[in-house]
């Protein structure tokens, strides 16, 4: 039993410690940054104590309870082992004559490729890449850096205005990998030329960065990711960590100003665009999204100067016309509305929403043929498309087409059946038509969906009390003004249902209600509600 007992220690002692009984451990072996558990911990750490895959890999499992990040190491690990074995056996040192061996071993055989598009917030995480062998510029270039760390080649990540690269710099050969084109070669003029890197910029762009500064990148496109997917607490989060590591990237700065934006948080959102302005003068971009920013805060005019910006830094802008006609579609400026949106959609005539914001500003000149056959190219650009279609019916209505704008009220309600704009408005026309029923059903539909809004119960109010159906009236009436007390029509409502029930006291109380509140009575119901009081 002793001899067994010993036998089964050795046995465990040596699986335990096969990792680190290499002939020649891997470069990273020892590093700090392997044994941290938290972002937070990597963060304190010197930027050459950090091991880049473990820290994204610990990303890799917050966003995902499914990823087991050790895993992923013993992978890396397992691929830098195969890369030095083979560098070994070409007979060649651990330099740049590497980097082609890595590009054969990634791209032509392991198959790892660039993916079309960025569309996807999960292509940015390493797991992802290395289990789909597929991924965009920063995540392919984190996976390149997590092999060179592992190798021991001096490589460092490099950031220009929505790109990243990697670059071998051993202080006597320095040159650029291109991760989306399989590791090619670019010199620094295509870069700084083909992404627009401001010629002032100073401290990111264009710089070798550390390890820390990359993993700033990554929170960036970590915010992004998370704003995807619609948790915008974590992508502020995200951002204001890559804005905090690193100030100077514009990028960073913007998609904060975006978070700030849609979290109401105006005046901060005005200061990360005024700070990206700072890094990159001519990014017509961050003048449209400073516009976006005043035009929440309701300064038009500052809103009108950002959007005029940004189109004469880059004419081919369709967002900057578009939010420039929405200004002055606001300030019942409709010429200059309609020349914003025709030039916008001479750039891009395959937008269904400009074709929709044009018969919008033409609804509202009451041109409404114009308006139709706007509606009409955004339809058959996008079929789907349920707001055109309210447009379209809005115009029917004017036109007194009511069948047409029956049929095109349902055909938007067919795409999205929670529309309730649609609704009401459908009920609406019932109501005209004096089908009652038909009216309450889609007014019923259309408070299910927005029980606190009180003009909806005001409506089923009026088509309860039409159809004589006065208790169910009463009741509509009653939630509408609990939601708006200060809804003098539907107290006026309350009057007549509570004198059809024979109610004359609350039927007094209520019509003087509606005569202090400034609404519309009728001298004749007030008359008949007094002569059943006496």
């Amino acid at each position: 039993m002793r001899r067994i007992f010993l036998i089964i220690i050795c046995i465990l002692s040596f699986t335990a410690w096969v990792p680190f009984c290499r002939a020649e451990p891997l470069a990273n072996e020892g590093r700090d940054g392997l044994y941290a558990r938290s972002i937070e911990q990597v963060l304190r750490l010197d930027a050459e104590e950090v091991d880049l895959a473990t820290a994204v890999l610990i990303v890799s499992e917050q966003w995902s309870d499914m990823v087991e990040g050790r895993r992923y190491l013993a992978e890396l690990d397992d691929m830098a082992l195969e890369i030095r074995s083979r560098l070994e056996e070409k007979g060649l040192q651990t330099s740049y004559k590497a980097i082609a061996v890595i590009n054969e071993y990634l791209f032509d055989e392991l198959g790892f490729e660039a993916v079309l598009d960025a569309n996807d917030p999960n292509d940015l995480f390493l797991h992802t890449v290395m289990d789909k062998k597929r991924g965009y510029c920063l995540s392919l270039s984190i996976l390149y850096l997590s092999l060179g760390e592992r190798l021991g080649l001096p490589l460092y990540g490099v950031v220009v205005p929505g790109h990243f690269f990697v670059r071998y710099d051993d202080g006597q050969v320095r040159f650029n990998i291109e991760t989306t084109s399989k590791g090619g070669y670019a010199d620094d003029e295509h870069y700084t030329t083909k992404f627009k890197v401001p010629k002032d910029s100073s401290g990111i762009y264009m710089v070798s960065l550390n390890k820390i500064q990359t993993l700033g990148c990554f929170f960036n496109n970590l915010g992004s990711s998370y704003n995807a997917v619609g948790d915008t607490g974590q992508a502020m989060l995200a951002l204001e960590r890559a804005v905090e590591i690193n100030p100077l990237l514009a990028e960073s700065r913007i998609n904060l100003g975006n978070i700030y934006l849609k979290k109401d948080k105006i005046n901060d959102a005005i200061r990360e665009y005024e700070e990206a302005l700072e890094i990159d003068s001519g990014n017509a971009k961050i003048y449209n999204n400073l516009g976006n920013a005043y035009t929440q805060k309701g300064r038009l005019y500052d809103a009108i100067l950002q959007y005029t910006q940004s189109i004469e830094l880059d004419p081919n802008f369709t967002d900057a016309y578009k939010n420039l006609a929405s200004i002055y579609y606001k300030q019942e400026k409709f010429g200059q509305a309609v020349s914003e949106l025709k030039q916008a959609v001479m750039l891009d005539p395959q937008d269904p929403n400009l074709y929709k914001q044009l018969g919008d500003v033409y609804s509202r000149m009451g041109e409404y043929g114009k308006a139709i056959l706007q509606y009409t190219k955004a339809i058959e650009t996008k079929s789907n498309f349920a707001e055109a279609y309210y447009g379209l019916a809005l115009c029917y209505n004017k036109l007194n087409l009511t069948d047409d704008e029956i049929q095109t009220y349902e055909k938007a309600l067919a795409v999205k059946p929670d529309m309730v704009a649609a609704l009401v408005s459908l009920g609406n026309v019932y109501f005209k038509k004096q089908d009652y029923n038909t009216a309450i059903e889609q007014y019923e539909k259309a408070a299910r969906i927005m029980p606190e809004d009180a003009s909806i119960h005001y409506n089923l109010g009026a088509a309860y009390s039409n159809d004589g159906q006065y208790v169910q009236a009463v009741a509509e009436y009653r939630r509408a003004v609990e939601i708006n007390p200060e809804m003098g029509d539907a107290h006026n409502g309350l009057a007549f249902a509570f004198y059809r029930l024979e109610k004359y006291g609350l039927a007094l109380r209520h019509i003087k209600i509606a005569e202090q509140l400034g609404a519309e009575i009728s001298s004749e119901l007030l008359a008949a509600i007094e002569d059943a009081l006496k």
